[in-house]
């Protein structure tokens, strides 16, 4: 019988220390997680927790003051920048709460680029932005500037870009923090349906109708993890449906 496979994310005794003018001021405290292929994780905590940060450092954006990173069997926190960015490129994406598009790049080119990067073909990278777009309801807005999208349309736009390149796994940062109920539904209807096509996905959320959404709430508190728990009888249904999206926001 093969070993099983590793964990998409394994941390061990993780620690980030920032100084404020010389004072040592603690974010993240010794934390111990690991995330299985195909998880939903929403991390919560009030603000100031070390959410952010925790998700920051497991995609090589923040430097760990010290503790371990593992990602898919491999030590990740000791590769160089440039080692990190081509890790990156080829398995981790990224939402953030703010947008981050690249102004001068269409909405084509936005989410087109980091499939490209990774080695798609012209073609594929086409094809991928063209079904991502339709999912989001964007189509008809590719050959657009960012500046030319609303707020929620900018969103949606960068989840397209996230998942481009078919990433291993999904890094979220409150990704529907700054959206109205019908984008909210739109941003989380998609996240529902990679995840259920068996998208590893870690997310930041203040809002415990977001978390619902996962499989495991992992709750932080002055940079501790204080409770990791299931949501919901082990939570193997059929995972959430656009159906209970619009349920759980409508």
């Amino acid at each position: 019988m093969s070993p099983p496979p590793p964990p998409i994310v394994s941390t061990v005794n993780l620690v980030k220390i920032y100084q404020n003018g010389g004072v040592p001021v603690p974010a993240v405290r010794g934390v111990d997680l690991q995330v299985e292929a195909g998880q939903f994780v929403a991390v919560m905590g009030p603000s100031g927790s070390g959410k952010s940060t925790l998700v920051h450092m497991i995609g090589g954006l923040d430097a760990r003051t010290s503790g371990e990173i593992w990602l898919d069997g491999r030590r990740a926190d000791t590769l160089s920048e440039s080692a990190w960015a081509l890790l990156r490129r080829q398995k981790i994406g990224f939402v953030f709460q703010f947008f981050n598009l690249v102004a001068n790049m269409t909405v084509a080119d936005n989410v087109e680029l980091p499939a490209l990067l990774a080695g798609s073909s012209p073609r594929e990278a086409r094809e991928r932005r063209e079904y991502l777009l339709g999912e989001l309801g964007l189509a008809d807005r590719a050959d657009s500037a960012p500046s030319q999208l609303a707020g929620g349309e900018q969103q949606r736009v960068a989840l397209a870009r996230a998942l481009a390149n078919r990433p291993s796994l999904l890094l979220a940062d409150e990704p529907t923090g700054n959206l109205d109920s019908r984008n909210t539904r739109d941003v989380l209807r998609l996240l529902s349906e990679v995840h259920r096509d068996g998208q590893t996905i870690i997310m930041v959320t203040h809002d415990a109708r977001v978390a619902s959404l996962a499989d495991r709430v992992v709750s932080l508190l002055d940079g501790e993890i204080v409770d990791d728990g299931t949501v919901g009888p082990a939570r193997r249904r059929p995972r959430a449906t656009a159906g209970d999206v619009v349920e759980l926001r409508g």
